[in-house]
């Protein structure tokens, strides 16, 4: 493992005789031991447009719960310091972030270095000639503020170090499709404006002790567009190549142990759900690339790895942002065309294995005298390589045909919706005039699960069901969401019922998952014996299914139930899914 004092001088090599002093960081000055408080972001923000008026402005696009600016540096030689003049001169952009856990903080000190070396050419000579950068040092800054040495006791460093979540404990690595969080609406109008070809997250593991010094995962690579995958597997293996030429041992999946804590159990590749960023900018036809250093190497080491990283991805983009972009916009042209076909809304890992070298440590593993469990120790003085297995066949799971024309939201949830929906700059308009019955596609669950308890604010649901055809009546009001649209894949993602992150899955829909009317039990014996008078099949159903089905017949509730669902009363509305699928596109 390269030594704290080696990277210091590694540091100390690189002249910085161009620099002004004002752009050095705290964490800089600190021999990369400490890092800056946030208004470091924001002094920094400021020298930079300073020092480089014709290359880099400082923007605010969002103010947090608390208060603080979100601060932005767009950072271009190319003269196109809008996104609109972006957009115009068809220029490839790249949105780098740092600190959306504000303890992993190494993104916002390795951004401000790399920056600056960029900006000397000193580091990707050139790249700034042919892209766009958005660097945000830190998106969760309110996190960043609460400032402590005890936030990561499982991270080597800096000396103290922001939180995981937001002022109002919101994960925001858990929020980019609901985008509950002020500070995710933000990020994601940042990003409906500039429409970055890549999305740069910049992360620290946990984890075990090994000597693997981090990964970097790209999607698609396994998800979306098939044909833009191409692109997502050139820039993962581009990047993995000049690192590693630069003294990393980078693996391309998270180095996370299939059993906790268990190094031979190996490790498991996969796609993530659209409430991370790499599974949801896929959705988009677009890159994203998750970088995790590991917790366990010291900082200097991290912040140099994730300055490498950055400096590569500015530098493949120079190399190769036009095509990409070219194949992006592709990818949005097939996305236009995707109704009707089959669409995956989820992916798993197979069972399949292959063997590994991964290079770790000796450890032993021996029973806890404190919580009782075998517990691993590791030896960081004697390397060992070890054969694990890794899993990365990854196939679809759950898959959907898009529906021939679109979703139509009635009146009554159009205006939540809507806002959801114009959050991630999805298309859709209100019907302006009722066209009465209509064929449609309705799913009703035939089965509810509400989690026990809340996660990310919110009672998540799970339905089990099937869509099916049966016309319903259309209103003025309503919206329609066309599928024939760039990000069909997010429309699908958000109003498919069964979607992990999908609008319903996040509990916006619970209301039409809970009965509100009843009988009273002796008004439902009442019409029990009513109905049975009036039709003698139903009567002889009945004590057919009480006759075969003991759990039935031992159960009043459902005794009663079975005839108040066919009585007149019956709300017709209970566990329909309020959202339609459409073959033919409304008036």
């Amino acid at each position: 493992m390269i030594r704290s004092a080696l990277l210091l001088a590694l540091f100390a090599a690189v002249p910085l005789s161009h620099a002004a002093p004002d752009l050095t960081t705290v964490s800089e000055r600190s021999g990369f031991t400490s890092t800056g408080r946030y208004d470091e972001v924001i002094k920094l923000c400021a020298a930079f447009q300073q020092a480089y008026p014709k290359q880099v402005r400082c923007i605010d696009f969002g103010v947090t719960p608390e208060g603080r600016p979100m601060k932005a540096l767009v950072v271009t030689r190319t003269g196109a310091m809008t996104a609109q003049a972006a957009q115009r001169r068809g220029l490839p952009v790249v949105l780098i972030q740092g600190g959306i856990h504000a303890g992993e903080i190494d993104g916002k000190d390795a951004g401000f270095l790399a920056l600056r070396e960029v900006l000397e050419n000193r580091a990707a000579p050139g790249a700034l000639d042919k892209q766009v950068l958005l660097f945000v040092p830190v998106f969760n800054a309110d996190g960043h503020e609460r400032f402590t040495p005890n936030n990561r006791p499982n991270q080597r460093g800096p000396v103290a170090m922001g939180w995981r979540t937001t002022a109002q404990n919101f994960n925001l690595n858990r929020d980019y499709v609901k985008a509950d969080a002020p500070e995710m609406q933000a990020m994601l109008a940042l990003v409906n404006a500039w429409d970055p070809l890549a999305y740069v997250d910049l992360h620290v593991t946990n984890g075990a002790k090994f000597e693997h010094d981090i990964s970097i995962q790209v999607e698609p690579v396994y998800s979306g567009d098939s044909q833009f995958r191409q692109v997502g597997l050139a820039l993962r293996t581009n990047v993995i190549d000049d690192i590693t030429k630069q003294g990393s041992m980078p693996q391309a999946y998270y180095m996370s142990f299939a059993d906790t804590d268990n190094p031979q159990s190996g490790f498991v590749d996969g796609v993530s759900d659209p409430r991370f960023s790499t599974g949801y900018f896929q959705l988009r036809n677009r890159l994203a690339v998750l970088v995790e250093t590991h917790a366990w190497k010291d900082y200097p080491t991290r912040v140099r790895i994730t300055r490498n990283t950055v400096v590569s991805v500015l530098a493949q983009v120079a190399a190769n942002g036009a095509q990409w972009r070219k194949a992006a916009l592709d990818a949005d042209a097939r996305a236009m065309q995707i109704a009707g076909a089959p669409v995956p809304l989820t992916w798993k890992t197979t069972d399949k294995v292959r063997m590994v070298d991964f290079k770790g440590y000796a450890y032993t593993r021996t029973p806890s005298d404190v919580s009782g469990i075998l517990m691993t120790r590791y030896d960081e003085t004697r390397p060992q390589l070890w054969t694990v297995p890794l899993r990365d066949e990854v196939l679809p799971d759950l898959v959907v045909n898009a529906p021939g024309a679109g979703y139509i939201v009635p009146a009554a949830f159009a205006k939540m919706v809507a806002a959801k929906l114009q959050q991630h700059a999805v298309t859709f308009r209100t019907i302006g005039a009722s066209d009465g019955k209509a064929d449609v596609e309705t799913f009703r669950a035939d089965k509810t699960t509400f989690t026990p308890g809340s996660f990310e604010s919110r009672q998540r649901l799970t339905v089990l069901g099937a869509w099916r055809a049966e016309p319903r009546t259309l209103a003025t009001g309503d919206l329609f969401v066309p599928v024939a649209q760039p990000k069909a894949r997010l429309v699908m993602a958000m109003l498919e019922p069964q979607a992990p992150d999908s609008l319903l899955a996040w509990g916006a829909f619970n209301n039409a998952f809970e009965r509100k009317e009843y009988m009273e039990e002796y008004v439902a014996e009442d019409v029990a014996r009513e109905q049975m008078a009036a039709d003698p099949a139903l009567a002889a159903q009945f004590r057919q299914q009480v006759d075969s089905d003991p759990a039935f017949a031992n159960n009043a509730r459902a005794r009663l139930e079975f005839f108040a669902r066919r009585h007149a009363s019956w709300d017709e509305r209970y566990n329909l899914y309020p959202v339609m699928r459409t073959n033919v596109a409304p008036r």
